[in-house]
């Protein structure tokens, strides 16, 4: 898949960092990961080191280190974006540059937290990141997390900056389940932690629309929503992937405490809602090849996902 010609792709997958049975860091599973999730997922990037690749508990060596192997692997093929924030000015500034030395090709920096810096103080932030490296930036507002959000007057001047490139806005809608609605709005891409598992349904629903689809993009999109809600909501979305790709014997590892990994009751019920997406955007996509499809694909069980959505893409 070419890579899209905005800063930062148009489907880039949160990747999770993986780990082996003792919580090292996995570089060849990050390798394999990387290489499913672009050659066979169709990401057109990915985002290392953000919230689903559990950054609070990697080390900056570890983060050097994902980011080498990762361009390495399939830097050619998309762009490879570092999360890089941190409570610190001097240290997130630190990490910039190291992730650009390391190969990255942009940057995602999340708004300072625990501080609770002034707006000034946070502008401030931002723009002496984006002076550190000549890297395009997409900033990161998550005040849920971080305690800090973006106004919309910081938003403006932060705009200003020429590096400044883009917001993966959380405050609002920066999640996976508004991917389709904020593509038919105008937005440029998506960051999804649900692609880690079902990167091609995440993508299938945007190509629909992209190609003039929109009411293929709507199905698929429902199709995808009880498992996107099952792996939002009701624990971090880093401990349902990892549970899932873990079951379909891919890359993923335990997650690192504070974080627990999800017990057997959590991953066969993501496993189903899993399989029953899989069988709906393959039922969808018989339907536009023209094929028969007399057999119906599965509705997840009551209550197992997400609450049904109705109405079109405009």
């Amino acid at each position: 898949m070419p890579i899209s010609t905005g800063p930062f792709g148009r489907v880039a997958a949160a990747m999770v960092t993986p780990f082996d049975e003792t919580g090292e860091l996995d570089i060849e599973g990050a390798r394999r990961l990387a290489v499913r999730l672009v050659d066979e997922g169709g990401c057109d990037a990915l985002v290392l080191s953000g919230t689903t690749g559990e950054s609070p508990t990697t080390s900056d060596e570890e983060k050097s280190a994902l980011v080498r192997a990762v361009a390495a692997e399939v830097g050619g093929r998309a762009r490879i974006v570092a999360g890089v924030g941190s409570s610190d000015t001097r240290h997130t500034a630190a990490l910039a540059r190291d992730a650009e030395a390391c190969g990255a090709d942009g940057l995602l920096v999340v708004t300072p937290y625990y501080s609770r810096p002034t707006q000034e103080a946070v502008v401030h932030h931002l723009r002496t990141v984006a002076d550190a490296t000549g890297l395009p930036v997409m900033l990161y507002d998550i005040p849920g997390r971080t305690g800090t959000a973006l106004t919309t007057g910081s938003l403006l001047r932060l705009a200003a900056h020429p590096r400044i490139r883009g917001v993966k806005d959380c405050a609002y809608a920066g999640c996976d389940e508004f991917a389709l609605p904020l593509r038919a709005i105008g937005g440029a891409g998506c960051v999804s932690t649900v692609a880690n598992i079902a990167a091609p349904l995440v993508c299938g629903a945007l190509d629909a629309y992209d190609a003039g689809d929109r009411e293929s993009a709507a199905r698929r999109h429902r199709a995808l929503a009880p498992l996107t809600e099952a792996v939002m909501t009701g624990q971090p979305g880093t401990v349902a992937v990892k549970a899932l790709l873990n079951a379909r014997g891919l890359p993923a590892g335990p997650v690192r405490g504070p974080l627990l990994d999800a017990d057997a009751g959590l991953t066969a019920r993501l496993l189903e809602l899993l399989a029953c997406a899989e069988a709906r955007a393959e039922a969808e996509a018989r339907t536009a090849d023209g094929a028969d499809t007399a057999a119906p694909a599965p509705e997840p069980a009551v209550g197992a996902g997400a609450a049904a959505m109705s109405g079109g893409i405009p």
